[in-house]
């Protein structure tokens, strides 16, 4: 089953969230000194991540082009008014802000390469290995997230489903589409821009500065296209 990866990777968020809803009498220093950590790890994941480039003028304009397109669209603004309204609907009563809490373990769980190569495997391979991980780790840091951020860390669940099961049926159908050689390259770049993305995560998780990462979504399908379309002009004029 191609969703398989994707459904247990859900039910593992929402379990976190269920038991972190629970434990909710943790102390403010250890929250703090679990979120820190958490954004220093975050942070550099997303470097790790951003360093498998093999073009770094793919990284640059896919991150500049994503992010006007993004400030376009507004894409913080409507995950902002997302969250609200699921606050407003389930009346925003327990610790912390819901839309806080499902805006950040959205672009949590959404953007890092384990969420984009887990549900490709999934598509391509029906191996659900990568995502039986990622379960692991997001069921866990589901936890401390609604321990810290609140419940609407939970309904972060469904826009992960949508994501990676758009993502593994989708892949079913790429490897007719593009070669083996190009699809690493298109893996490479994307997995590149979410890091950079990641980093992003890390410096608001450890409030350093707010940055609007949902505005820069787009640079990863921009990276997915640039790939293929540079190495047609390569190929064109090389």
């Amino acid at each position: 089953m191609v969703l398989w990866g994707t459904i247990i990777n859900a039910v593992a968020i929402i379990c976190g969230a269920i038991l972190g809803s629970v434990f909710t009498r943790i102390s403010d220093g250890i929250r703090t000194t679990v979120m820190q950590g958490i954004g220093i790890a975050v942070g550099l994941l997303g470097l790790t991540m951003a360093l498998k480039t093999e073009n770094f003028l793919i990284l640059i304009f896919s991150v500049v082009i994503g992010g006007i397109l993004g400030e376009l669209i507004r894409l913080d603004h409507w995950l902002n008014e997302l969250g609200q309204w699921i606050e407003r609907r389930v009346g925003g009563k327990g610790k912390g802000n819901i839309a806080t809490g499902f805006v950040t373990a959205t672009l949590v769980y959404c953007v890092g390469a384990m969420a984009i190569l887990g549900a490709m495997d999934s598509g391509l391979r029906n191996n659900h290995d990568i995502l039986y991980t990622k379960s692991m780790l997001d069921g866990f840091s589901a936890i401390i997230f609604t321990s810290t951020l609140g419940i609407g860390v939970m309904f972060s669940a469904i826009p992960v489903f949508l994501y990676q099961g758009l993502i593994a049926i989708a892949s079913t159908f790429i490897s007719v589409l593009v070669s083996q050689e190009m699809l690493e390259a298109i893996i490479a770049e994307i997995t590149a821009v979410g890091g950079i993305l990641i980093i992003g995560i890390g410096i608001n998780v450890l409030e350093i500065k707010k940055i609007n990462v949902a505005n820069l979504l787009p640079a990863i399908v921009v990276a997915a296209l640039m790939v293929p379309l540079i190495s047609k002009t390569s190929q064109l004029f090389g």
